[in-house]
């Protein structure tokens, strides 16, 4: 039985991996900016309201991990927001920055804190929520972008680092997934090129060879997959769920 952390673990990707977990017989603690959110899981994990890019909260939170559990196994650096959807010259400094904090830094300040418990154990797996829009160049998002392919280079460097020490890292990079935080991108985008809703979403589909938007689920399968085992010997590798992305730029 592994000790695994999900950053915003409180609703979409990051409760589908708690759960993902949980299910298989894994402790888990969950971290989330939003109360409400935590309010919601269930009585049996582990919950601290904590913003990913604050490194104090960071801190006390693995100093907690420390004490409660004396170890720590997998860590999911999940956290990150969407930013803002615009040409690359109207993106306020800003959104750049808070996009640039949560989805980077964010990440970035897991590792740090995590890598010593882990490093003393001898053993541990990182993984990393980045995006198929760290694998393309993505119009209209340049913040989330580089943010997303910063988190590749965070992830490749960090295997390299850890490696040694029994600690794996990897990245997963979903495509478009269903809920909230996508509905706001179709939107946003829709309203950007002057179409619909709809027609957006059919363009994303329409830019996958399954002709799908993945599910929560998918991408917690995967994490599961990589926190376990049966992954032992899977480092240093970026991993797509997205139903194959043909088109980085998909057309309404």
């Amino acid at each position: 039985m592994s000790r695994v952390l999900v950053t915003a673990g409180g609703s979409g990707i990051g409760f589908a991996m708690a759960e993902g977990f949980a299910a298989a017989g894994h402790d888990v603690w969950v971290t989330d900016i939003d109360l409400g959110a935590l309010d919601t899981c269930p009585g049996a994990w582990n919950r601290t309201h904590a913003d990913a890019g604050d490194e104090g909260a960071v801190r006390a939170l693995f100093s907690d991990i420390k004490t409660q559990w004396g170890g720590l196994d997998v860590l999911c650096a999940n956290a990150g927001i969407a930013g803002p959807t615009a040409a690359v010259e109207d993106v306020a400094l800003s959104d750049w920055q808070r996009c640039v904090s949560v989805n980077l830094e964010g990440a970035f300040l897991a590792t740090k804190h995590a890598a010593p418990i882990m490093k003393a154990h001898g053993s541990g797996a990182i993984i990393y929520t980045s995006s198929t829009a760290g694998i393309y160049g993505y119009p209209n998002r340049a913040p989330y972008a580089a943010a997303k392919w910063g988190i590749i280079g965070l992830m490749k460097t960090t295997a390299m680092e850890l490696g040694p020490f029994g600690v794996r890292a990897n990245a997963i990079c979903p495509g478009a997934v269903e809920g909230p935080r996508m509905e706001g991108v179709l939107e946003r985008e829709a309203a950007a090129k002057g179409t619909t809703r709809d027609q957006v979403y059919q363009g994303y589909a329409a830019g996958t060879s399954m002709r799908t938007f993945v599910a929560a689920r998918d991408i917690a399968d995967m994490a599961v997959f990589l926190g376990s085992d049966a992954a032992r010997r899977v480092s240093g590798q970026v991993i797509a769920v997205d139903g194959h992305t043909e088109n980085p730029d998909p057309k309404p």
